[in-house]
């Protein structure tokens, strides 16, 4: 609640106007049975034709301006509600944007996808009816309760006595509905989670004939979510026939007393129709203030659901040294060394990689290979900084990367992951993810030192060929050129390539790595792959198993010493020669 107040700062006049106009509206609205009442006494008792016009054009001149209240409250409702929803949705963006790796793989890409969209949504919708019918609904039914008691306070007492029977019941269904809806909304995360999984995996379902079983699995999921929403709503639902029952209980307990008392001569069939007339204004008001309280629980339900997120909190502290304002490094000093180093994920049981020591020089080409799960993306990804070391330390230029500030990191780190990843756009948006200024001469060299100008000028439009959402209009090898030249437009100095060429030929992925290396000035280059081919050339190779090193040294060297090497290029070699 306190979050949401925060982003209405910025609209105090919408949010002090808002209601107000729907006061307004009330208060004309109230008037309305008393001009009704009037008509019945005087105009019509009297036959008094002039009072009835009079009086009725009154009653019309009410409704034009509690219409035009409506839509100008509406109106400052609306701003302020899209204000907050937009101010909220910016900052959550952005607080996931400095989350590390290791935040977003508890938390989950379904859930921030959920919180991100549906959840604002309903905090929007949540702060439009308060503005709008927070104070308008409670005023409605205690001014009609006041305006009844301007009539007879006998009959009145009727009101005194719903009005609280009736706030138990709205009351009591909310406390016991919020904690559900809450429920609901977890379970719509666990249905987008399904629905993402196969639509990015759906041709390795439908490769394993398995789209059966995944439309069993969705059913079920599907299937609780709408039981526990009909239980909810079955709940949720009782609000309006109680509310209905009383109310109209308290309107025969009204006729009732009232034809005693015009009976009597103490009123008048127009202050009966009246107070009849404020109990109906009441069960229009309680059924607005039950729809308004079950949005406002889904709102405070996903409001905390938001704040959630707000809650994590990255544990990787960004440092304050510039790394682009360090001195350059001499050739003979290590720019990336690796002291005793060790990584758990959160929440894992074993490290990934365990005690792992090494230095690189400026310029050299690396090699890191080792079977799947050996932790060679582990490894890398300590360069950047996507994850810290949980042991030892890792040194950029003879300083902990967790001096420097991320940002700089990455000028200086450019990184090519596993996935090949495009955004939806041109081929040039796509390279100049690297170098936002970047010219088109550099783009088209990017792409030639990536082995990728030659099918980019086959293409209509050639820098201003379309590319799909995720690159899914070109083939996987096409994906991976363009993932590296937008890595090397920047002309990094660290360059590190995560088994990204897996999809090129040999030919292709031969002449990439001689053209990197023919870079001015020559990035220090990791290449991470299980193609011992790609790494033969290498200065040095970096050999892991099961999260330690077990080899590090050049091609020869390890061909003759280390036995996880040879099995890894005698059997691929071998492969090759059965061929």
């Amino acid at each position: 609640m306190k979050r949401i107040l925060m982003y209405l700062r910025g609209y105090h006049k919408e949010c002090i106007l808002a209601p107000l106009f729907k006061m307004l509206e009330a208060t004309f609205e109230l008037f309305v049975p008393l001009v009704v009442s009037a008509i019945i006494d005087i105009g019509i008792a009297g036959q008094d034709k002039g009072y009835i016009f009079k009086m009725c054009f009154i009653l019309i001149l009410l409704a034009i301006i509690g219409l035009t209240c409506s839509i100008t409250a509406q109106y400052f409702a609306a701003k302020a509600a899209v204000g907050c929803a937009t101010g909220l949705r910016h900052h959550l963006f952005s607080h996931i944007q400095s989350l590390s790796f290791s935040e977003l793989d508890t938390v989950g890409t379904s859930t921030l996808i959920t919180r991100m969209t549906s959840d604002v949504n309903q905090v929007q919708n949540g702060v439009n009816l308060v503005l709008r019918l927070f104070l308008r609904s409670p005023f409605i039914v205690f001014g009609a309760m006041i305006m009844a008691f301007t009539i007879d306070v006998q009959a009145a007492l009727v009101f005194v006595a719903a009005i609280p029977i009736l706030a138990v019941i709205v009351f009591g269904i909310m406390l016991i509905t919020r904690p559900m809806y809450k429920k609901v909304q977890a379970g719509l995360d666990k249905i987008l989670a399904i629905t993402r999984e196969n639509l990015v995996g759906v041709r390795v379902i439908r490769a394993f004939n398995k789209e059966n079983e995944e439309v069993r699995r969705f059913k079920q999921s599907n299937e609780e979510l709408n039981h526990l929403q009909k239980f909810v709503g079955k709940i949720s639902g009782l609000m309006n026939p109680l509310t209905y029952v009383v109310v109209n209980v308290s309107i025969i307990v009204l006729i009732w007393i009232g034809a005693i008392r015009v009976d009597a001569g103490t009123l008048s069939t127009g202050q009966v129709i009246a107070l009849y007339n404020y109990m109906s204004q009441i069960l229009v008001e309680l059924i607005k203030l039950a729809n308004l309280i079950i949005s406002v629980t889904k709102a405070l339900a996903c409001a905390n659901r938001i704040d959630e997120i707000f809650g994590v909190q990255s544990d990787m502290v960004d440092g304050k040294i510039d790394i682009k304002k360090q001195k350059e490094s001499a050739a003979i000093t290590p720019i990336i060394e690796f002291k005793n180093v060790s990584l758990r994920y959160r929440g894992g049981g074993e490290e990934a990689i365990s005690d792992i020591n090494f230095k690189v020089n400026k310029g050299e080409t690396v090699g890191v290979i080792g079977g799947t799960g050996s932790g060679k993306s582990s490894l890398i990804g300590l360069i950047p900084r996507f994850y810290d070391a949980t042991k030892g330390e890792v040194l950029i230029d003879g300083v902990n990367v967790k001096e420097y500030t991320q940002e700089s990191i990455r000028s200086k780190v450019a990184v090519v992951m596993q996935k090949a990843l495009l955004f939806k756009g041109t081929i040039r948006d796509n390279v100049k993810w690297g170098k936002q200024d970047a010219t088109d001469e550099e783009v088209m060299k990017a792409l030639e030192i990536s082995q990728a100008k030659e099918f980019v000028e086959k293409k209509d439009g050639v820098l201003d060929a379309f590319v799909d959402q995720a690159g899914k209009n070109l083939s996987g090898g096409q994906r991976q050129r363009l993932t590296i030249a937008r890595a090397v437009v920047g002309q990094p100095d660290i360059l590190i390539l995560d088994d990204s060429s897996s999809a090129l030929d040999f030919a292709t992925d031969a002449a990439l790595r001689n053209s990197i290396r023919n870079m001015t000035p020559s990035p220090t280059l990791f290449i991470v792959s299980q193609r011992a081919a790609s790494m033969m050339h290498a200065d040095k190779i970096i050999v892991l198993d099961d999260g330690m090193v077990t080899g590090i040294g050049t091609h020869k060297e390890l061909l003759a010493s280390c036995e996880v090497y040879q099995e890894i290029y005698y059997s691929q070699f071998k492969t090759k020669e059965e061929k």
